[in-house]
């Protein structure tokens, strides 16, 4: 399985790649789409920091919700806030328009 991480935090870059994974540091939201454009082409697992997914939110779901593959996965960063309380809820509500 190969794993391609696109970060907006470079202690998160250095880490996965001491554990093998590669990666691109971005700090636009310009730059940010275009390397997970690029991300998409060859790894089966694409790997997002947070800060990431904040920059291009809309971007991001739009594949998570129209593509099979790659995954998509979103990773915490470190000392991150984490995710929002109600974030999985969200997610399918606006997925598939369902109030839990």
């Amino acid at each position: 399985m190969r794993f391609h991480l696109v970060s907006d935090n470079e202690d998160t870059l250095v880490g996965m790649r001491l554990a093998g994974v590669d990666g691109v540091l971005v700090k636009e939201p310009e730059l940010a789409q275009k390397a997970i454009n690029e991300a998409l082409n060859n790894p089966s697992v694409v790997l997002l920091t947070e800060g990431v997914v904040a920059m291009c939110s809309e971007f991001v779901y739009d594949l998570k919700l129209n593509r099979k593959r790659p995954l998509i996965v979103e990773i915490p960063e470190r000392g991150g806030n984490g995710r929002a309380k109600d974030s999985i809820t969200r997610y399918v509500r606006e997925a598939i328009g369902i109030k839990i």
